[in-house]
């Protein structure tokens, strides 16, 4: 079996898994190599990982992780198209795997190529219905194309996991905000800030709600909190298409901002 690390990558605030080779692999192919590019990705150092990634596929082709490891690499790197061809084809080698359906849904929506990562993420909950990553992943897809309630169900699915993320709950919050439901949706985030008090995706949020209610004071003081976190939070477009925050949202946080610089 494949074990499963997580690498970070700085993409459409999504999750990518790295795989570890088959244990009768290990026995037989280039280890050395193998683990070199390994610790590259999970290091961060792409373009070396790209490098020793490739030399590594010359001599075996039909490593599945070694294709997909490749493939978040090139997503990483700026190449979409290169990151699907290295996922189908880990796909095609082994059609088992969930993660190369997780990843390659990853870059299609970095396409927005909407209905292709429907197909794959929908394929890995039909497999596993609880998986976190493609629930979360499927409700930003949902999101993208403005079906904000399928979003928030997926969004409080994912969030109901003993393995959900603070991301995965401020989504959700964020998601009723549009929906409409202020209460719920400030009684959501105020409980992440309570348990995750520099949590600035939170702090951000909450700065919105509470200017939509007309608590500019306190708006203002979990502005302060928020963007001596992540100063992104001032970026329209940031919020919307890498954060992939809800419209409302987005415009009353802009609109609190733009009052506030005056």
């Amino acid at each position: 079996m494949i074990n499963i690390r997580l690498v970070k990558v700085l993409i459409l605030l999504s999750i990518i898994f790295v795989f570890e080779p088959f244990s009768s692999q290990a026995q037989v192919l280039p280890k050395l190599l193998f683990d070199k590019a390994l610790q590259e990705t999970k290091d961060g150092d792409f373009v070396q990982a790209e490098k020793d990634w490739g030399l590594y596929l010359k001599d075996n082709p039909d490593d599945s992780a070694a294709l997909s490891n490749r493939g978040n690499i090139r997503l990483a790197l700026g190449d979409p198209q290169g990151a699907i061809r290295d996922q189908t084809k880990a796909i095609e080698i082994s059609p088992e795997e969930l993660d190369p359906y997780l990843n390659r849904g990853i870059a299609e929506e970095s396409l927005k190529l909407w209905d292709e990562a429907i197909n794959d993420y929908t394929y890995i909950l039909k497999k596993n219905p609880n998986d976190v990553s493609a629930l979360y992943n499927l409700g930003n897809v949902m999101g993208s194309i403005d079906n904000w309630m399928d979003a928030k169900i997926l969004f409080s699915q994912a969030a109901a996991s003993n393995n959900a993320i603070a991301m995965v709950s401020s989504s959700e919050a964020l998601a009723i905000y549009q929906l409409g439901d202020l209460e719920l949706a400030e009684k959501k985030i105020r409980k992440l800030i309570r348990k995750y008090p520099l949590f600035a995706d939170a702090r951000a949020a909450l700065s919105a709600l509470l200017w939509r209610k007309g608590f500019t004071g306190e708006a203002e003081s979990n502005w302060a909190a928020a963007a001596g976190l992540d100063i992104r939070y001032r970026e329209k477009n940031w919020l919307l298409n890498i954060r992939r925050w809800p419209p409302n949202p987005t415009n009353d946080l802009i609109a609190f901002l733009t009052f506030k610089d005056r």
